[in-house]
């Protein structure tokens, strides 16, 4: 398989240049990546699931041609994440808003990602809609060692009934060698109000500190990234009140998070996803201090971005600019989704 072990050569800034060179040094580089595929829901009606209300269930005529579009417009954005630079699709990509295995699968299969053999990652979550998280990987790359699924329990503070949502799935494995921990995230969402539902969400960040501590108790330096569409901004209070992500390297501490995307939010105005002429930044790729020590003997944080290419936005009219989703007024738009993706790199200093 070409391009999977690509080797890229990076012109060293100031900070990466030694005392004693100016010589250029050899790096090997990965793309890691999050999107929601927005209602990823196949043609099948599943008794056991509110699938009936998605999207794709409500179009009445050439549903089947209309599914394969999605799936493939899904592997086209996936296949671009990361490929100018890398010369590859990403290494690991957490995904959501996907109805089961199968239509992941589907994206997977498709002509534009078949070469690249992604590996699955995923588990039915309890979700009243039937939308699920998962992670795909390039088997040749990324060989998971353990995987597990953690359900988040909360409940509605009118009638005190459980409110099912998606778990939060944790992936550990070798990257190129070298052990990371993926968590993939997708936290309750802002209906009724961002108020009314914001006690969910801080619910979904204790959720998600807990698995972060869990690991971190095994080992202070585990290499950790969360990554997810949080429905919340990196400025909430669930990331920087729960999580207690730092804007700035320097001040993250032994077993803190650093969040590249508060300062692409604060100071860029930079978003994933847009409401009501506003810009959200729900979708954030995090990861813990070990990641951005500056030895680069085994992966370390490089850059993180939001991908928002020309041809994921719309070109025209009142929603100018905005995400190219995949379905609007009862129909299909041959669009992309209502979220653009997010990714980072991670480079290692080549022998």
């Amino acid at each position: 398989m070409k391009n999977l072990n690509l080797w890229l050569t990076i012109a060293l800034i100031t900070a990466f240049i030694s005392v004693n060179a100016q010589e250029e040094k050899k790096y090997k580089i990965h793309t890691v990546a999050f999107y929601n595929l927005e209602n990823l829901f196949d043609t099948v009606n599943d008794p056991e699931k509110n699938d009936e209300a998605s999207p794709m269930m409500e179009i009445k005529a050439n549903r089947e041609e209309i599914y394969k579009k999605k799936v493939h417009n899904m592997a086209r954005v996936i296949s671009d994440i990361g490929a100018e630079t890398t010369g590859n699709a990403p290494a690991i990509i957490g995904i959501c808003e996907v109805e089961n295995v199968n239509v992941v699968e589907d994206v997977a299969n498709d002509p534009l990602l078949l070469a690249k053999d992604y590996g699955i990652v995923h588990f039915e979550s309890p979700d009243r809609r039937g939308i699920d998280v998962g992670l795909m990987y390039q088997k040749e790359l990324f060989q998971p060692v353990s995987k597990s699924s953690h359900t988040l329990k909360i409940y509605d503070d009118n009638t005190k009934k459980r409110v099912y949502t998606r778990d939060q799935l944790l992936v550990s494995g070798k990257l190129d060698g070298d052990l990371i921990h993926v968590i993939v995230n997708h936290w309750p969402s802002r209906s009724g109000g961002e108020a009314r539902s914001r006690p969910k969400r801080i619910a979904a960040a204790k959720l998600n500190k807990h698995i972060i501590d869990s690991l971190q108790a095994i080992d202070p330096y585990a290499k950790i990234i969360t990554m997810g569409d949080l429905n919340d901004d990196p400025t909430n209070e669930s990331v920087k009140g729960i999580l207690k992500a730092q804007a700035k390297k320097k001040n993250v501490k032994i077993k803190g998070i650093y969040n590249p995307y508060i300062n692409m939010f604060k100071k860029q105005g930079l978003g994933t996803t847009a409401y009501r002429d506003a810009w959200s930044l729900f979708d954030q790729i995090m990861v813990t201090k070990p990641l951005i020590e500056t030895d680069y003997s085994s992966f370390r944080y490089y850059k993180a971005g939001i991908y928002n290419k020309n041809y994921l936005s719309n070109k025209k009219g009142r929603y100018k600019g905005y995400p190219l989703r995949s379905f609007a007024d009862g129909g299909f738009t041959d669009g992309f989704s209502d979220h653009f993706p997010v990714y980072m790199y991670l480079i290692k200093e080549t022998k």
